[in-house]
């Protein structure tokens, strides 16, 4: 007798001897009884018990069950383990796939024996066992995969196995992957998966591993490959977060299915039954072609069943047809096409708090030098740019070797000053080691060496070719730079629809960890795969990890930033479009700097001939700053007076043994504050008497500084200081873009023709049918508008793209200032702002209707948020803070509706100020106007009814900024519903005129639909 079998309708056990008797069982074709037993085709379903009773398997068994003449067994996992295949149960057509544990070798030796119909091949299932066969089946079917190589630790294979490690890159067998790449082990069933990052971004790696709860992959520091073990290493590929996984069924039907990538922060996105969240995706034609052509060979579905009844009913002799059912497949059309329906985010945003800025120039003209600029290519262009880790220790090699053969022999040829080498070398070996982007070397090729700047060097000057080499440091992102990036990346959610609502009363909307969540309609609509999402970033390390802290908070992820800077961050140092060489400066720019320079250094106030030189604009910051400062040079004299008192205190401080290990922010001692405050005070004044105006940001930037992260050393007059420098700074940084209209458009266009150029394809393209992973709108269960995808692209950049954006948007004739007086008052408010800070964006928003754009200048972060000795009472003229924002429409507000902004809830932790009296703002009508499909049903309701209206619905009063805009409207919602409900677009018109205010909830409306 054979052992039994089960039948996955009745869950009957199934004893029987032969084949005949098999197809005898009846109990899952219940018409059958009372009648004569028909024939009957068995399909067998061998494979592990986990897989047959998985929810999936069990879909597909119950479809497989309505066909009549369908007979499917299961063959008990005890037997598949430990009966041999002569007393496995008999069938006729065969489906069978390994997982963990599956005796592969025995269901290949069943095949042979009884010789069934097999749906999908089981000799093929050794090869994606293996990593390298599936990677050889790809390359032989000329399906795309990223550059890898094979390391194959084997004894008899010695030239498989040649792994040469560096910091930054391996090389396997000759070829070479720079980080970040992928290492896989070659066994298939081995999960763990690394991901190594490169030291600019953090280094470490990201382990993958088997879902263990909600976790599938951790960040560890280590940067070291496995040293045991054969292993696939391939390049790194970014997918922007996102998975995505394919099932084909024959040549002409492939499922996809996205889901969070885990390599991102490894945090499981589950659903309310505990399944990862995954959402159908499109696929174009191409890659529907080459997966489902070369890969069904490998995968099984359940429409193979067409086979089945083709190959065997004719030998049964039995008629088939293929049956159909109902799919409750929810098409649910989206409210696309409406006015404010919102299609694209662009926003260029600056980065967060740094550490100050600093910079030290010194022309080498030893052999060593001229060796490392050949090295690694420097005469090609003449200009190089150190940053890797071995490039910088080997700058820090050949200065130790001149400061030590200077300090052997006082007489020898070293050109280079000590006092510029020994500061080059206490700045290369800050914090013990090199990591990330902070420090950097760039050496130019000058053929004739440095020009003379004045008679007294003409003696000491050597002619021939030296380098000019420059050393930046500092400028890092502080630890407060990446909360208020993840900050603001949180608050930026509420831009969306959806996201106005902190906390959404049709519970049922919003599922799973987005339930109740802050801004959960942008988590909602980027989960499910309608949010199409690129990040750019300049190649600065400060700039790269605010874009890395602000799609943390966007994005709700966890975890270190390194792996979601590696994903979702793109460098854009490509055409100028984010970097600009701050070294070539314009002609333009020259000239203008060099005019601010002359109006500065007259030791005089201010007369009206020099508000018109200086500020023909009339900004009122401008204006406001140079009332303030009177004589520049007087200013200029307090301000060097103070920075001398300043660096007297602070080596005071160092003399007092108290002070001694004293830390100040971000691990920075008292040694390095003296320095570049030292360096200031030597700078700042020139050997002629006067002074250097361009020095003048520096110093501002170091004492608010200072003023935000080090008050605690109570150090005298920095408050002055502060308000002294920032009253310059205010003149002089906004006015280097520029003096006057013709001057800041030409400056403007030079930083950021490529990015304005980069924005208009943007918003182009956004109808466009684009290479990116959309939702599928025929199953998109649970989705109530699949239909709405929104286009978002951020731009992470520095202060110079941020100044040159807002110059060609005010100044490049974009609309009538005379003519549109909502305009001129957005116009006069962005003169008022006197510092674009840290964190400042420009936001431009486009609705479904293209003409119709909205623009957003602010918010950023301000010195306010130092607390309550913050110096921001010295001046009242406004800087964008947290809750600052502006709304520019281009169009009169009596042609347009108000666009969605933001609204930042008050007392929030982003900021506490309200919003600035002087800002425009634009009163909202009682009722927004419904859509065309919406009016018509409310039109075509009235028409057909001769009853008296409705009564008039009675808002509830929520204490939301949007909630307290609604009003009770007069509506004839019994009729409106009950037409909406006879079309079959009830879900669209509730979302209609939710959104449109004229009810209070969706849950409400459906609950009068059912009534």
């Amino acid at each position: 007798h054979m052992p039994p079998a089960f039948c996955p309708m009745s869950g009957c056990s199934i004893s029987t001897p032969t084949q005949t008797e098999f197809r005898e069982c009846l109990s899952c074709k219940p018409h059958h009884h009372g009648g004569p037993p028909e024939r009957q085709i068995v399909m067998g379903i061998c494979c592990m018990m986990k897989k047959s009773k998985s929810k999936p398997m069990t879909q597909i068994l119950e479809r497989l069950c309505k066909f009549e003449y369908i007979t499917v067994v299961i063959f008990p996992e005890d037997v598949i383990l430990n009966e041999p295949v002569d007393r496995w149960p008999l069938c006729d057509c065969l489906i069978s796939f390994h997982s963990k544990g599956f005796p592969l070798d025995k269901a290949v030796s069943y095949a042979k024996l009884r010789n069934p119909l097999l749906i999908n091949d089981l000799n093929m299932q050794y090869y994606i066992q293996d990593r390298r066969e599936v990677y050889r089946i790809l390359q032989e079917e000329g399906i795309e995969l990223p550059r890898y190589a094979v390391l194959n630790r084997d004894p008899d294979k010695p030239e498989e196995c040649n792994l040469v490690e560096g910091e930054d890159h391996v090389e396997v067998n000759g070829e070479i992957f720079q980080k970040p790449f992928v290492e896989k082990p070659v066994c298939a069933e081995d999960h763990n998966v690394y991901i190594y990052y490169p030291t600019s971004a953090g280094g470490g790696s990201q382990r993958l591993f088997r879902k263990i709860g909600s976790r599938s992959s951790v960040y560890s520091p280590e940067s070291s490959v496995r040293k045991t073990g054969s292993y696939i290493y391939e390049e790194f590929m970014p997918t922007d977060g996102t998975d995505v996984k394919v099932y084909t069924v024959g040549p002409d039907y492939a499922h996809a299915e996205a889901r969070k990538s885990p390599a991102l922060d490894g945090k499981v996105e589950r659903d309310s039954e505990g399944k990862e969240v995954r959402y159908p995706v499109m696929l174009s034609a191409m890659e529907k072609a080459g997966l489902c052509v070369d890969f069904a060979r490998l995968i099984l579905a359940a429409n193979r069943v067409n086979i089945v009844m083709r190959e065997l009913a004719p030998q049964f002799q039995i008629p088939w047809s293929i049956p159909t059912e109902a799919e409750d497949i929810p098409i649910v059309p989206t409210t696309s096409g409406t006015m404010m329906e919102l299609r694209c985010v662009i926003a260029v945003i600056r980065h967060g708090d740094r550490t100050p800025k600093q910079k030290m120039k010194m022309e080498v003209r030893n052999p060593m030098f001229f060796d490392l600029f050949d090295k690694y290519g420097g005469y090609k262009s003449g200009k190089l740019k150190l940053k890797k880790p071995k490039q910088l220790q080997e700058v820090l090699d050949i200065t130790r070797q001149l400061l030590a053969e200077l300090g052997q022999d006082n007489d020898c040829e070293i050109e280079e000053k000590k006092s510029k080498l020994e500061q080059l070398k206490t700045v290369l070996e800050m914090y013990g080691h090199f990591s990330g982007i902070n420090r950097k070397v760039q050496l130019t090729y000058l053929p004739h060496g440095q020009p003379k700047t004045s008679s007294e060097e003409e003696d000491t000057r050597k002619e021939g070719p030296s380098l000019l080499l420059v050393l930046k440091w500092g400028g890092e992102l502080t630890p407060a730079g990446r909360v208020q990036a993840e900050e603001l990346g949180r608050a930026f959610r509420c831009m969306y629809p959806g996201g106005q609502v902190m906390c959404c009363s049709w519970s049922a909307v919003f599922v799973g960890d987005y339930a109740g969540f802050p801004g959960c309609g942008l988590l909602r609509l980027h989960s499910t795969y309608r949010h199409d999402l690129k990040i750019y970033a300049s190649d600065e390390g400060r700039v790269q990890m605010t874009a890395a802290a602000f799609a943390k908070g966007l994005l709700a992820l966890e975890g270190e930033l390194t792996p979601i800077l590696v994903q979702m961050v793109k460098s854009a140092n490509m055409n100028g479009l984010l970097d600009n060489d701050s070294d070539s400066l314009s002609s333009c720019q020259h000239r203008v700097k060099a005019r601010l320079h002359e109006i500065l250094q007259s030791d005089r106030e201010f007369t009206e001939e020099d508000f018109e030189r200086l500020a023909p604009t009339c900004s009122a910051s401008l204006v406001n700053s140079m009332k303030i400062v009177k004589n520049p040079v007087d200013t200029c004299d307090q301000v060097y007076a103070l920075i001398q008192s300043l660096t007297s205190q602070i080596r005071w401080r160092m003399e007092d043994p108290k002070s001694a290990d004293l830390q100040l922010y971000h691990s920075e001692t008292l040694e390095l504050m003296l320095q570049r405050w030292s360096k200031l005070e030597r700078d700042f004044r020139m050997k002629n008497g006067r002074y250097d105006i361009s020095k003048i940001p520096d110093i501002y930037d170091c004492v608010k500084y200072d003023v935000i992260h080090n008050a605690t050393l109570g150090l005298q007059d920095t408050l002055e200081l502060f308000r002294l420098s920032r009253a310059l700074a205010d003149i002089v940084i906004p006015q280097e873009y520029g003096i006057n209209r013709v001057e800041k458009l030409d400056i403007a266009y030079a930083y950021c023709l490529p990015l304005v150029r980069k924005i208009q394809l943007d918003l182009q393209r956004t109808h466009g049918d684009e290479a990116v992973n959309k939702l599928h709108p025929l199953y998109s269960r649970g989705v109530m508008s699949p239909g709405r995808h929104v286009r978002t692209r951020l731009y992470f950049t520095s202060e110079s793209h941020v100044h040159s954006l807002l110059s060609i948007f005010r100044y490049g004739g974009l609309l009538d200032e005379e003519k549109d007086q909502q305009w001129k008052r957005a116009m006069d408010y962005l003169g008022a702002v006197s510092e674009l800070n840290y964190m400042t964006q420009i936001v431009i928003m486009l609705y479904e209707d293209n003409n119709k754009v909205s623009l957003l200048s602010g918010p950023s972060s301000t010195v306010s948020s130092a607390g309550p000795s913050s110096p921001t009472t010295a001046d009242t003229s406004p800087r964008f803070s947290f809750s600052d924002k502006v709304s520019l429409t281009p169009q009169s507000s009596e042609e347009t509706h108000p666009p969605q902004t933001a609204a930042i809830p008050p007392g929030s932790a982003v900021g506490q100020r309200g919003l600035d009296p002087s800002c425009p703002t634009v009163s909202t009508p009682n009722q927004l106007p419904l859509t065309p499909i919406a009016q018509t049903l409310i039109t075509t309701a009235e028409t057909l009814c001769s009853r008296p209206p409705h009564p008039t619905l009675k808002m509830r009063r929520r204490s939301s900024v949007l909630a307290r805009q609604r009003r009770p409207v007069p509506v004839r919602l019994d009729i409106v519903l009950g037409v909406a409900a006879r079309r079959s677009v009830s879900r669209v018109l509730l979302w209609e005129l939710w959104g449109r205010r004229h009810i209070m909830s969706i849950k409400w409306a459906e609950s009068k639909i059912n009534q």
